[in-house]
């Protein structure tokens, strides 16, 4: 059975959605608050950080994983994984933590515009036989 390196990015960010899913729940309770922000701006914050994330995340996770199933080298793989996570990880933090612009929040955009940006091309480049690494 071939393990394939882009599992371990699935799971680590899989497991950041859940906290960012658990960030707003407990923040509904703290304030009783069914539907909606309730004007709450930490909540917010907190639903626009994991809506971000599903915004985002599942295209560059796709994206990964093709350079992976097509061939690219494993680090190409682990680069794109990485970085995607240390984004995603700075985003939510720079995002949830105080309002307004933040480093953590440009870092985040930064990393993963640069990560939907490669795998975009990597994707591309397997379509016209191009990998980086053996076939």
């Amino acid at each position: 059975m071939r393990v394939f390196a882009s599992s371990i990015y699935f799971g680590l960010l899989g497991l950041l959605l859940v906290v960012l899913s658990l960030r707003v729940v407990q923040l509904r309770f703290r304030h009783k608050v069914e539907i909606g922000d309730g004007g709450v701006s930490e909540l917010q914050r907190a639903i626009r950080a994991h809506a971000n994330f599903i915004e985002y995340v599942p295209i560059a996770l796709l994206l990964i994983l093709m350079a992976d199933l097509v061939g690219h080298q494993k680090w190409v793989v682990h680069v794109l994984g990485i970085l995607l996570l240390i984004g995603r990880l700075a985003h939510a933090y720079g995002f949830t933590t105080r309002p307004g612009l933040s480093l953590g929040r440009g870092v985040g955009v930064a990393l993963t515009t640069l990560v939907l940006v490669a795998g975009s091309v990597l994707a591309i480049a397997a379509f016209f036989g191009v990998r980086i690494g053996p076939v």
